[in-house]
C-alpha cells in the first residue's frame, strides 16, 4: 500500500465555492529522500525561471508600452515561454492540439487547479480572470500582477465599470481566459458551466466579430497514482499538493485541445454556454 499523510492542515487557499465531489480527495503521496531532492532541484529551477521571467518582463513591459501601446506583442509570447520552461523543469509531459483562434475574443476553459496557469500558458498567450480576493494571496498577488490577470469582484455596483474594462482589453488584442464552471475539480470531468458568465460576452461595446474559443486540458496522472493526482478541490491544502507534485520522479503528462472558435454574434448567454460547455466536454477522452 502506498504510504500517505493525512491533510489536516487548512487549505492555504480555496476556491470561494469548492468542489468537493462524491469519493474522498486522494490522499497526498508521502515523501521520502529522493522526493524531497526532487523538491529542491525542481523547485529551486522553477523559482529561478519565474524570477528571471519576472525581471525580464518589466523592462519589455516598458517597450510594449511606448511602441505598442495596451497590446502585448512581446510580454505575452515571453510568459508562454516562461510557462513552457516551467512545465519541462517540473517533468510533465506536455502537447498542444489545435490553433489559437485570430481576432477579437475570450478563451473558456475546464478549471483542474493551480497547474493550469502554466499548462493553459504554455497553450498560448492569455489572461487569466479571476477574482479579486486573488491579488492579496502572498507571492501570487506578484505573478498575477506581472502577467496582467484580470480581476473581478462579485458585486453588482461594479458590473458597468468592469464590463468596461473587459471591454477595453479585448480591443487591445488582450486573451481574457474564464473558467465557467466557477471552481476547480479533480481533473476527471467537467462541471456544468454557468450561463451568467457569458453574459459579459454580450456587451455592445465589445467588437461584433468577437468569438469564443474552448479549450480542454486533460491530464494523465503519473502510472500508479490516483488518476485524480494533478487535480487540486475541496479542502486539499495547496502546499502538500504542490510539493507532492514536485516529489514526484515519473511525471505524467498533459494535452491541451484548442477547441473551434465559437461566434458571439446571434447568441444570447443560454446558447453560448451550452456551446463552450458542450465543445470543452467533447475534448474529454470517453469514460
Amino acid at each position: 500500500m502506498t504510504d500517505t499523510i493525512t491533510r489536516d492542515v487548512p487549505p492555504l487557499a480555496t476556491n470561494g465555492h469548492a468542489w468537493y465531489g462524491d469519493d474522498p480527495s486522494p490522499e497526498i503521496p508521502r515523501i521520502g529522500p529522493l522526493g524531497w531532492a526532487l523538491v529542491a532541484t525542481r523547485g529551486l529551477g522553477v523559482l529561478s525561471v519565474l524570477l528571471l521571467g519576472v525581471l525580464l518582463i518589466l523592462p519589455l513591459r516598458w517597450i510594449e508600452r511606448l511602441f505598442a501601446g495596451p497590446r502585448r506583442p512581446l510580454t505575452g509570447p515571453w510568459v508562454q515561454g516562461v510557462c513552457r520552461m516551467v512545465l519541462w523543469i517540473v517533468g510533465i509531459r506536455w502537447r498542444r492540439e489545435g490553433q489559437p483562434m485570430h481576432g477579437p475574443g475570450a478563451v473558456v476553459a475546464n478549471h483542474s487547479g493551480w497547474l493550469d496557469i502554466f499548462v493553459l500558458n504554455a497553450a498560448m498567450p492569455v489572461f487569466f480572470v479571476s477574482k479579486a480576493e486573488v491579488a492579496g494571496w502572498p507571492g501570487i498577488n506578484i505573478l498575477t500582477r506581472v502577467t496582467d490577470t484580470h480581476f473581478v469582484t462579485r458585486d453588482p455596483r461594479l458590473a458597468r465599470v468592469q464590463a468596461q474594462e473587459f471591454a477595453l482589453r479585448t480591443h487591445a488584442g488582450h486573451r481574457l481566459l474564464f473558467f465557467p464552471e466557477g471552481t476547480s475539480t479533480d481533473s476527471r470531468r467537467v462541471l456544468p458551466f454557468k450561463p451568467t458568465l457569458f453574459q459579459g460576452f454580450l456587451d455592445p461595446a465589445l467588437p461584433t466579430d468577437l468569438a469564443i474559443q474552448p479549450v480542454t486540458a486533460i491530464y494523465r496522472a503519473p502510472a500508479g497514482r490516483d488518476p485524480r493526482f494533478y487535480g487540486w478541490f475541496g479542502d486539499m491544502a495547496l502546499g502538500p499538493h504542490l510539493l507532492a507534485v514536485l516529489a514526484q520522479p515519473r511525471q505524467g503528462s498533459v494535452t491541451v485541445r484548442l477547441h473551434d472558435p465559437i461566434p458571439v454574434e446571434g447568441e444570447n448567454r443560454k446558447s453560448l454556454s451550452a456551446k463552450a460547455e458542450a465543445a470543452v466536454r467533447s475534448g474529454f477522452p470517453a469514460a
